[in-house]
């Protein structure tokens, strides 16, 4: 049965599972809905109102760990580490992602300087941290598991973020570097987007009207 995914095109949150599916070589159907005015069909399936939104048949599955977790399950051999300790290690892991997500969108919202930098710190401080415990190439060494799947659209941003500003949030951070441009050098990353995602991020900062906006370079 062909899962469906509900997305709109600058979800990094979908982007997950995307990676996951074209890694494994499923094949699947992709919507994109405008998360500003959903229609009334996704207001009716989606729990929390967000993507995104797996359909299985009539069977419907929401947030994006959950998501990625069923479709590696369904489709063997699994990414997660088979040592019971370290998938629990790698779950959670997966979960900080999903923080630095936000605290990417709060610094890039925030509406002066102070505020700017105060959220840049913050997030800095989370990639420092996260530098520790990368094995590397990959996360967990040479194996490419589901935790990639989860920071590869994180890496995305902040690429996409240094290019139309400036700033490198990995610089000083070599684990975390390499990591990186070894994500995005992946084929199922790279196809896992919307071609325009780079003008749709970039005009997303500047919708966002916040100090970040200021930095754009012409």
């Amino acid at each position: 049965m062909k899962p469906q995914l509900i997305s709109f095109k600058l979800c990094p949150f979908v982007q997950r599972s995307v990676i996951v599916l074209k890694h494994k070589g499923i094949d699947f159907d992709i919507d994109y809905i405008d998360i500003n005015d959903p229609p009334e069909w996704f207001r009716a399936i989606s729990p929390l109102g967000k993507v995104p939104v797996l359909k299985v048949g009539e069977t419907v599955l929401f947030e994006s760990a959950v998501i990625m977790e069923y479709l590696d399950e369904v489709n063997p051999p699994s990414l997660h580490p088979a040592d019971p300790l370290k998938k629990a290690q790698n779950r959670a892991w997966v979960e900080f992602a999903s923080e630095q997500f936000f605290a990417q969108h709060r610094m890039l919202s925030a509406r002066d300087e102070e505020g700017f930098n105060k959220e840049r710190e913050a997030l800095r401080g989370a990639l420092s941290r996260l530098e520790q415990v990368v094995v590397g190439p990959f996360f967990n060494g040479e194996a490419f598991s589901l935790t990639d799947c989860a920071y590869a659209p994180l890496f995305m941003r902040l690429g996409l973020l240094r290019e139309n500003t400036g700033m490198d949030l990995l610089e000083g951070l070599p684990r975390l570097a390499a990591w990186s441009e070894r994500l995005l050098a992946c084929a199922p990353v790279q196809e896992s987007v919307v071609a325009e995602l780079p003008q749709l991020y970039r005009g997303m900062i500047g919708k966002l009207g916040g100090y970040a906006a200021g930095l754009l370079k012409d």
